[in-house]
């Protein structure tokens, strides 16, 4: 597997377990509804970061110019998606989404070898 199913599938293997486990632990949502959760979050998230990034490293430098914004947004989007979710506010939630996107962020980049 390669391309947008590959990154899709590493993003879902991180950060699933990352949700289920925090907003169990935060909020005693369960884990079934935490992973459907987390599932849909980045179904919304995924595509847009994957094709933002994909048009940005068509131009020199262009994938190094968005990627840290585009990051930021993904992660402020999906804090913004729990927040509705779980009609709770606080620096949980968003602390929840930047651990499970800096996980999968990681491992993206282990996984290429930076």
């Amino acid at each position: 597997m390669t391309g947008y199913p590959a990154a899709l599938a590493l993003t879902l293997a991180v950060e699933l377990p990352v949700y289920a486990v925090a907003l169990r632990a935060l909020l005693g949502v369960r884990a079934a509804a935490a992973l459907a959760m987390a599932a849909g979050i980045n179904l919304v998230t995924h595509p847009v970061v994957w094709l933002t990034l994909g048009a940005a490293a068509r131009f020199h430098g262009g994938y190094e110019i968005v990627l840290l914004p585009v990051e930021i947004a993904a992660w402020l989007t999906e804090a913004a998606i729990l927040y509705a979710l779980l009609r709770r506010r606080g620096r949980d939630l968003a602390g929840v989404a930047v651990a499970a996107n800096a996980a999968s962020f990681l491992a993206g980049l282990l996984l290429i070898g930076l």
